[in-house]
């Protein structure tokens, strides 16, 4: 019975199979495969870079929440952002949050929100201690970087003064004028001394 299943002339394989086990070392096995051109994979990976000691001194991440994932920084410059388009367009910055195709992060709404709700209070805030300037005249960055580090100053007390102050001064000096770092700086010192004694 040559060519019967069993029998030493025909492999018990399906037909097309070379009758090599795939995984088990053996010629023809999958583990021997190669793509032309391709260089061999590594045994292991090379190790990691050690941690940057400037990491632990930055604010943790955000919470996932759908709108995204992000460090504080990143949610005041989406917070900027926001408030810019609405001082652009003349509306109100919860109209601008509303047509956000995505909700913004948990902290960029808090604020956006927040100056939205305040920024009569903000604005008359500002203009009191904007010596020579009105706040039509300043720059429209400026002007939205003051009222989001006013909004937090006075009424956000559990973010510390100084990372209120030091990441308005970053924003304007990355998304506005030269001067504008010094002059937010100035701005928001003042009234710091005042609102957070």
């Amino acid at each position: 019975m040559s060519g019967a299943p069993g029998s030493p002339d025909t492999p018990d394989t399906p037909d097309g199979a070379d009758g090599a086990d795939a995984g088990s070392g053996a010629p023809g096995a999958i583990d021997d495969l190669e793509l032309p051109g391709s260089a061999p994979l590594p045994d292991e990976l090379p190790p990691m870079p050690p941690d940057d000691p400037a990491d632990a001194e930055r604010e943790p991440l955000l919470v996932y929440r759908g709108g995204g994932v992000g460090s504080r920084r990143e949610a005041r410059e989406r917070a900027l952002a926001l408030l810019y388009e609405a001082d652009a367009k003349a509306t109100a910055p919860a109209d601008v949050l509303a047509a956000l195709p995505l909700p913004a992060e948990p902290f960029a709404a808090d604020l956006v929100t927040g100056v939205g709700e305040h920024q009569r209070e903000i604005d008359e805030l500002l203009g009191s201690y904007a010596r020579g300037w009105s706040l039509e005249r300043m720059p429209a960055v400026d002007r939205a970087v003051l009222r989001l580090a006013t909004f937090e100053l006075v009424h956000r007390p559990d973010v510390p003064t100084g990372a209120v102050i030091s990441e308005a001064v970053e924003l304007a000096q990355q998304y506005s004028t030269d001067e504008s770092g010094r002059f937010v700086n100035g701005m928001l010192g003042a009234i710091a001394a005042d609102v957070r004694t």
